[in-house]
């Protein structure tokens, strides 16, 4: 089973079923291929071609598998609000430790 809690994008084999576990609210969306997705809390199972999103909750468990004997590629991409304020806590602890994180620069 994989986590998700950042931005990435991964390939899903036409022969294997993919376990996600989504530790943030994230988007899914397809790239290539089509996939079906089954999710926990939810009586539906989901269809989805190139170019469908599906919004995702925290905590949630996905199965995902490749429709069409051939593989489909998903992405998974925190909203923007959520990308930055973790942009925000790494700068942060990184000027902590004297890192400075904007400029690739350090002063000893």
């Amino acid at each position: 089973m994989r986590e998700i809690s950042s931005d990435v994008t991964f390939e899903v084999p036409m022969d294997r079923v993919a376990s996600v576990r989504v530790t943030r609210s994230t988007r899914l969306t397809v790239k290539c291929g089509a996939v079906w997705l089954t999710r926990s809390d939810d009586v539906a199972d989901y269809w989805l071609e190139p170019g469908h999103t599906l919004r995702l909750r925290r905590g949630e468990r996905l199965w995902i598998g490749a429709e069409g004997g051939k593989p489909a590629w998903v992405a998974f991409a925190l909203p923007v609000g959520v990308r930055q304020q973790m942009v925000d806590v790494v700068t942060r602890a990184a000027a902590r430790l004297g890192v400075h994180a904007g400029d690739g620069w350090r002063t000893v």
